[in-house]
């Protein structure tokens, strides 16, 4: 059975999975695996979910290195502001997401 606990170590296996596709520069790889797994977790935890906020700024990096620099930035303001109401504007994750940013 798949429960949402397995749910979220196979959705963390996959994400680091696009990370280390990004790291070797298989970009298109990379977001194909992102975008899946961003479907995924906004279906399983909501777009606010801290998971959630670290998979779309996964993707943002992504769409940086293909040069997609419109839509990572789109991604990355819209984290922010996310990041903001959930966790505060002095918290790490709010505070890194200023700087891809």
């Amino acid at each position: 059975m798949f429960t949402p606990c397995r749910a979220t170590m196979a959705l963390t296996a996959a994400n680091m999975l696009a990370v280390t596709y990004g790291k070797q520069g298989r970009l298109a790889e990379a977001e194909e695996v992102i975008v899946w797994v961003l479907e995924a977790r906004t279906r399983l935890n909501g777009k606010e979910h801290p998971d959630t906020l670290v998979t779309t700024t996964n993707l943002a990096l992504t769409y940086n290195a293909l040069g997609r620099l419109a839509e990572a930035e789109e991604l990355e303001v819209w984290v922010l502001e996310a990041s903001e109401r959930v966790n505060g504007k002095e918290h790490p994750d709010t505070l890194r997401s200023t700087t891809n940013l």
